[in-house]
């Protein structure tokens, strides 16, 4: 039986009925010596605490996208079929251009929590050795005529610890938040990615690459990024590719990007964190040598050259904004750090909240703006915004891969 079903639910429901139901049919009615009376009783209690506390649980767990399957919640799941050593490319030497084109399945989802317009596909991981769901949310633009040459930029997805790759779209609705503000003009067409990141059931892989035990990194930075690029029309240039994550997945997202500046160029860190210690079920928080290599401070700091990314660090104290502010004060450009204080705690609806920001903030920062049209606006207006945005970019000496990627 399916762990975030409708059945399961409904059976916890029933069972909460029959926990209240037996103490008062039976309380009195129990028969035999006064141990015996008291057992019983204290098992009719005991059932219905259990069963309280499972309904709830569920409930929860439904609502965030926790836990996916039972090996996931029982820590048995294991996503990863080979942790040979890749080197630091993360590619094992080899090109990830050169790589042959992968043609992928998507169905779509028929799940009314999940929101509308999402596909699955079930990737394994070439050059990673992972294997695991991957979800996608195409923009509106992407099958409207007038966009049908043209290549869109990336936003990929990283849940917390545990979580699914469900989770940016049941827990936090990901596309009825940043739908509107592409329709109107305010946010780019971004595709959403998200892609399973619990990949070795009740530890987490820290998105690191560790010789023998998982690929994390490169799972999410290698193949899942080359998957898109051979099955949408997306550019695998940086400057077409964004990453954001909440809590565990915040620290991701700022890991990944500043290691692989040639990978991202913006990133955003919801209530993340920079030690990987923070969270007491992190392989590489719980080794010496792992923590300080993947540590996000440390690996901004020890870099050869300030990596070109732009990072948004959002959060409240020590659980995101005074992390945020340790990278910030760390930043030499041309890499750049933004943090925004938040209250609420640490929670989906705070991190949820925050999405309208962090995406204006991402097309601001990928200089994406007119790359969409507003509602009634002429197609050539905002086709000459972005070219006369990609042609001041020039002068200026940056990149330019998303604004022409977008209007090839």
């Amino acid at each position: 039986m399916n762990l975030t079903g409708n059945t399961f639910f409904v059976i916890t429901i029933v069972l909460v009925v029959i926990a209240v139901l037996l103490p008062l049919l039976f309380w009195s009615r129990l028969r035999g010596p006064a141990v015996v009376r008291g057992g019983g009783r204290l098992i009719m209690v005991l059932f219905a605490q259990a069963t309280a506390v499972l309904m709830v649980f569920v409930a929860v767990n439904n609502a965030n996208g926790l836990y996916d399957s039972w090996d996931d919640l029982l820590g048995t799941s294991n996503h990863v079929n080979t942790a040979v050593d890749l080197g630091p490319s993360g590619t094992g030497g080899r090109q990830i251009s050169s790589l042959p084109t992968l043609h992928q399945k998507f169905d779509k989802v028929d799940d009314p929590s999940l929101g509308n317009g999402l596909r699955r596909t079930y990737l394994k991981g070439g050059i990673s050795g992972v294997e695991g769901e991957v979800l996608v949310w195409l923009p509106p633009q992407y099958d409207d005529p007038a966009y049908r040459n043209k290549k869109f930029p990336v936003v990929e997805l990283l849940a917390g610890f545990p979580g699914s790759s469900k989770s940016w779209f049941k827990a936090m609705k990901a596309q009825s938040k940043i739908q509107p503000l592409i329709e109107s003009g305010r946010v780019a067409p971004f595709i959403l990615v998200s892609p399973r990141t619990m990949l070795l059931g009740a530890s987490d892989a820290g998105y690191a690459n560790i010789p023998g035990t998982v690929n994390a990194d490169t799972w999410l930075t290698v193949d899942v990024r080359k998957m898109i690029s051979d099955n949408f029309r997306v550019s695998l240039g940086p400057d077409s590719w964004a990453i954001a994550g909440y809590s565990a997945g915040g620290h991701g997202a700022a890991k990944l990007a500043f290691a692989h500046p040639d990978r991202y160029r913006a990133a955003v860190s919801l209530s993340g964190y920079n030690d990987p210690a923070a969270e007491k079920d992190s392989i590489t928080g719980s080794d010496p040598e792992l923590r300080r290599e993947n540590d996000v401070l440390h690996i901004l700091k020890s870099a050869k050259k300030p990596p070109r990314v732009s990072l948004l660090a959002t959060g409240e104290g020590v659980d995101g904004y005074l992390p945020g502010l340790a990278l910030q004060r760390a930043a030499k450009g041309p890499t750049k750090v933004e943090v925004r204080k938040t209250t609420g705690g640490h929670l989906t609806r705070v991190w949820g909240r925050e999405m309208p920001y962090a995406f204006e903030w991402l097309t601001r920062q990928m200089h994406l703006q007119g790359m969409t049209r507003p509602h009634g606006k002429d197609q050539g207006d905002t086709v000459g915004q972005a070219r006369g945005r990609s042609d001041d970019r020039k002068q200026e000496g940056e990149p330019t891969d998303s604004a022409a990627g977008l209007l090839e």
